[in-house]
């Protein structure tokens, strides 16, 4: 009988919510080229992948359906920040739609939960330091995007404590959208060092479905390898065997290249 360690680097069926996104597409890119079989959930199709469901997270019957078989369920779906307006915005996707997904996920015995937060949870530790923010510091939560991230870790800790779930949260860096967003990163003399890939973010999440956790319920940050200093503590993430290969501005996506 395989040990549970075989068991966590053998293919699995992998659940990727918010496939079709920038993030979506590189992790399940990720996954296929490990050889997971892999499930697509969005409300947009997935480029390229037979196994996938158009739908809302907030559909309740259909997110339960989706999470059957499922071992391992990667929860990228959200309203991200720079969309999020109306404040309301937030509330179905990021509140309503976590709640279904992580409901959904103990009913259906899915055993890791890996969940996309993100760095702007520590939004105000970047102003004044200590460097580099380790994932024990407390949340200071930049925006109301950023506190609802806050509720999703919070929600998964929950559901491994309760449940007995492996839980991963990976507090992502900034993997840029448009033209703008590289623009401000150029712009901004922090934010090359808190950069995040598409290769890299595809990276990591390959790497969380297989990896052996230190503990059940587990905090990283994800970014790119810093073009000046850690800003973000990356040793959590290196102990799940991450190495991210990309520096500001390596691996962006040929369409977000500026002139």
């Amino acid at each position: 009988m395989a040990d549970a360690s075989e068991q966590a680097r053998a293919p699995q069926l992998v659940l990727v919510t918010g496939s079709a996104g920038r993030v979506g597409r590189a992790v399940v890119a990720a996954l296929l080229a490990q050889g997971h079989r892999v499930r697509g959930f969005d409300r947009l199709a997935t480029p390229g992948l037979s196994d996938q469901i158009i739908a809302d997270i907030t559909d309740r019957a259909v997110i339960r359906h989706a999470c059957q078989q499922v071992h391992t369920l990667i929860h990228l779906a959200a309203t991200p920040d720079d969309v999020a307006e109306p404040v309301q915005d937030l509330f179905g996707p990021n509140i309503v739609g976590t709640y279904e997904v992580l409901e959904a996920a103990r009913l259906a015995g899915v055993r890791r939960l890996i969940v996309a937060s993100t760095a702007q949870v520590v939004w105000h530790q970047r102003e004044r330091g200590p460097f580099p923010i380790r994932v024990t510091d407390p949340v200071t939560p930049r925006s109301w995007y950023a506190a609802t991230k806050v509720f999703l870790e919070a929600a998964s800790r929950a559901l491994q404590e309760s449940f007995g779930l492996e839980v991963i949260v990976a507090r992502l860096g900034w993997c840029p959208r448009s033209r703008e967003q590289v623009e401000e990163i150029y712009r901004t003399s922090w934010a090359p060092d808190v950069y995040l890939s598409p290769e890299d973010v595809g990276r990591f999440f390959a790497c969380a479905v297989s990896c052996t956790l230190p503990a059940p319920y587990y905090i990283v940050f994800v970014t790119s390898r810093p073009a000046h200093r850690e800003i973000l503590d990356l040793e959590p993430a290196r102990r799940l065997g991450y190495q991210p290969q990309h520096t500001w501005p390596e691996g962006l996506p040929s369409d977000l290249l500026t002139a």
